[in-house]
């Protein structure tokens, strides 16, 4: 394989471990498989392209019509002229098809579901990164700047994640960058030879020469090492560096509201969680709404967002329902009777600028909302959701509400619900273990109603036999349902959730509402609500009432009356009050505060938790996450400190036959000055060649460097070997092979027909052997660790440096010379 299609073949490579750090966004994977597909064919299009060759600019333009070639036959072949060229309507179903991505990407919580929007996405984001970075690597043969689009990539990926492991995808796309690295290496080193010569251009950065000579060692070994440490190092820097920047309970970049009158698409997959550790993260609880209310029981004043009905054994999301114009006066709400006792409250909210999110918190059940801008309304959730991103930031606005006040008799006299409300939230997924319908059961047996069973499950969530515990692994699938129950430690989530899944099991209608809790009340009559006041609990469905706030977070918000009525008939069943987990249930007084982990996630809803104090999270344990983080730090080091030695040893293998052969036409060219200036071999070179001579000798006086002899190019190779063997101190053996290299050298400089020399290596090693021998014991630990000639690397990334800014240099005197031309022909001096 040439160094052209090695270099080809490891930048798609390296595109596609970048890409695998968007495979915790959405679930199935399948999706990679057909972007593995399009970067082969738009890869081997490049390489036909270069191969022909084509221009630069013609090249990359062959490989996007590739691109859009191959996603038109994926994405809208129906629409193409015979299945594979776009025409218009290709185009229009494509565009539409990047728009629904687009929607679906704030619609749905990680990990989201592939639809056909999201996919596109997908797959043309690797497209483009992948396009780019074979044009800067392979087409442009600067492979260090084709980390920049790679890094992108992984950054934002990054950005959206949990980052639970997101450690593992940055080692990924690390390794994929800097397998780039070494081909573009590679391919340099089987097209150019090695400058001979001992010291630093005149103004390099990495200091003066080490010889009066002041030769040159420029080599380009591999360009932008220091560009592809720097880029690394800042992808894995900058997340512990970077201050948290969130602006609300819920992510900002939308929720589907549908589009046009009445029209479909409704709340989606809301992602409920996108931001919710950044908020907690925060180092104060920052106050995002302040309202003012008439109500006369402001304990129960809870602020809802949303409601999350769908449980699939994954997680708890809200159902994709449809959306409507806000009406003047909202519909009754659901199952409510009339002669459900209420009392009428309005309430006046301020939101802070910097709340951005797209749903509306408001107290439930509202019966009015009057707020500026374009905002829709879901009756099955009873929520109101931005449209076109009509966001809450700064917004004032006014809700009418109810205060049901359902009596204890009300509820247990409900009758069993029925229809689609009993069959659409009474489900749960077969996997579904079957301890949560064992404790439901058992912990309800002594009740003779659906209500008495709803407070029995309160009443065993907050019996004192839970702990809450915020460092207890989030989650709201069947898996943490199940742990939570085993382990009882968790927080808001976990209690929220699992008692909605037993009411289901005993087949009371339940969903999880998320939103705030009250608030504090402040001097001027007003209630602020900060981010920490997040929060989740069930709601149940009793037919007559309509869905019901309950409350079995200990310790957080408040019960409301009618689950305080315990009459001897509503039974309770067993309760367990064993303590459980190695952390004691704390007091309310000191835990008012306390809520959900800021480094726990729930994949579709979860409370906020107040953080300890300093802006601690409250846990003392090392986690594990930071232990990696550890690893990764000393292994950086042990590399970095490593890194002299085995750059060294590599370049001592390449100059003693390790390195590939090297083409005819970087053999010896003869030098003009004398021996000083010597020749420019490549690294290795052919056995019994004048190459492999210079290349031995050049290996000789870097050993003697390492060893404290200095090189001096100003000296002949008989006089060099005489120096080396004085200040060496070597005798024997090693002495008379530093003879051999001498004169194997003198031969390769200046015989008409250089005789063959045998036996190169072997004199090398005899005399880095007597070096070693004679050196005390600082000088060869240095030489082990830290060798004096791998300044050289320093050297070369000086002339590159260089290069490159003189290359930076004459594109900017040849991009402004026709202005400089047509000023001069105008009158005009050029600025």
């Amino acid at each position: 394989m040439s160094g052209r299609a090695r270099l080809t073949v490891c930048a798609a490579a390296a595109s596609m471990m970048a890409a695998c750090s968007l495979l915790p966004l959405a679930s199935p994977n399948s999706w990679i498989f057909r972007a593995l597909l399009c970067v082969v064919l738009q890869s081997g299009m490049g390489a036909a392209a270069r191969r022909v060759p084509l221009a630069r600019p013609l090249t990359i333009l062959a490989q996007a019509v590739v691109t859009l070639l191959a996603l038109t036959v994926m994405f809208a072949s129906h629409q193409a002229l015979a299945g594979v060229l776009p025409g218009p309507t290709a185009f229009r179903q494509l565009g539409g098809l990047v728009g629904d991505g687009l929607t679906d990407v704030g619609d749905f919580a990680i990990p989201a579901p592939v639809t056909p929007g999201i996919r596109i996405l997908l797959v043309g984001g690797v497209l483009v990164v992948a396009l780019a970075v074979d044009a800067i690597a392979v087409t442009y043969n600067s492979a260090a700047p084709a980390g920049l689009p790679l890094l992108a990539l992984y950054s934002v990926a990054a950005g959206l994640a949990d980052g639970s492991a997101q450690w593992l995808y940055f080692l990924v796309a690390a390794a994929g960058y800097l397998l780039l690295l070494l081909a573009e290496g590679r391919d340099r080193l089987s097209r150019w030879g090695r400058v001979f010569g001992g010291a630093p251009p005149a103004n390099s950065w990495a200091g003066g020469s080490a010889s009066p000579g002041g030769g040159t060692a420029s080599a380009p070994v591999r360009t932008g090492r220091r560009i592809g440490a720097a880029a690394l190092g800042i992808a894995l820097v900058a997340p512990f560096v970077l201050p948290s920047l969130g602006t609300g309970l819920l992510d900002t970049t939308g929720h589907g509201s549908g589009t046009g009158g009445g029209g479909g698409g409704g709340a989606g997959a809301v992602n409920l969680v996108a931001a919710l550790q950044d908020n907690l993260n925060q180092p104060d609880d920052h106050v995002v709404l302040t309202y003012r209310t008439d109500s006369t029981d402001v304990t129960g004043m809870y602020l809802r967002i949303a409601a999350l009905d769908k449980f699939d054994g994954d997680e708890w999301s809200p159902s994709d329902r449809d959306t409507e114009d806000i009406p003047q006066v909202l519909p009754a709400p659901q199952g409510q009777a009339p002669d459900v006792k209420y009392r009428p409250v309005t309430t006046e909210v301020k939101a802070d600028n910097s709340y951005r999110q797209e749903l509306l918190p408001m107290p439930f059940p509202a019966l009015s909302v009057r707020a500026p801008g374009d905002w829709r309304f879901q009756p099955e959730g009873r929520m109101v959701i931005g449209r076109a991103g009509q966001t809450v930031s700064g917004e004032r606005y006014t809700v009418t509400s109810m205060q049901l006040e359902p009596t204890a008799a009300q509820l247990a006299a409900a009758p069993p619900a029925t229809g689609r409300i009993a069959e659409e939230y009474t489900r749960v997924p077969g996997s579904l273990p079957p301890v949560v319908g064992q404790t439901a059961k058992s912990v309800t047996k002594s009740a003779a109603n659906d209500y008495q069973r709803a407070l029995a499950l309160q009443r065993y969530f907050t019996s004192g036999q839970f702990v809450y515990n915020t460092e207890a692994k989030a989650g709201t699938g069947v898996d943490a349902i199940a742990r939570f129950l085993q382990t009882k430690e968790g927080f808001c989530v976990h209690f929220a959730f699992t008692m909605a899944a037993m009411a289901r099991t005993l087949h009371i209608p339940a969903r999880v509402a998320i939103g705030f809790a009250p608030g504090t009340a402040n001097s001027a009559g007003t209630m602020s609500v900060g981010l920490k006041e997040a929060h989740a609990w069930p709601e149940l469905y009793f037919e007559g009432i309509g869905w019901t706030r309950f409350e079995p977070t200990p310790y957080r918000g408040s019960a409301p009356d009618y689950t305080q009525d315990t009459p001897a008939a509503t039974g309770g069943g067993a309760t367990d009050v064993a303590p459980h987990g190695d952390t004691a249930t704390p007091e309310p007084g000191t835990s008012a505060a306390a809520s959900c982990a800021p480094e726990n996630r729930a994949p579709t809803g979860a409370c906020a938790g107040v953080a300890a104090p300093g802006g601690g999270t409250g846990g003392g344990g090392f986690r594990v996450g930071w232990l990696l983080l550890a690893a990764v730090l000393v292994l950086l080091a042990v590399g970095l400190l490593s890194a002299p030695r085995f750059w060294r040893a590599r370049v001592r293998a390449g100059r003693l036959g390790g390195a590939p052969a090297v083409a005819p036409g970087a053999a010896l060219t003869a030098a003009g000055a004398g021996p000083g200036a010597g020749p420019a071999p490549p690294y290795g070179g052919r056995p019994g060649t004048g190459a492999s001579a210079l290349s031995a000798w050049r290996e000789v006086l870097d050993t003697g460097w390492d060893y404290g002899v200095l090189p001096d190019d100003s000296e002949t190779p008989r006089k060099a070997a005489a120096r080396l063997v004085r200040e060496g101190r070597l005798t024997g053996a090693p002495a008379e092979s530093v003879g051999a290299l001498a004169t194997a050298v003198e031969q390769a400089l200046y015989a008409p027909a250089p005789r063959p020399a045998a036996g190169l290596a072997t004199e090398v090693h005899r005399v880095r052997a007597g070096l070693r021998q004679s050196a005390g014991r600082g000088t060869r630990l240095r030489a082990a660790l830290l060798p004096r000639s791998s300044v050289r690397l320093l050297w070369s990334l000086s002339s590159r440096w260089a290069a490159a800014s003189d290359r930076l240099t004459l594109a900017g005197h040849r991009l402004t010379a026709p202005l400089r031309r047509r000023l001069t022909r105008t009158g005009q001096a050029p600025s």
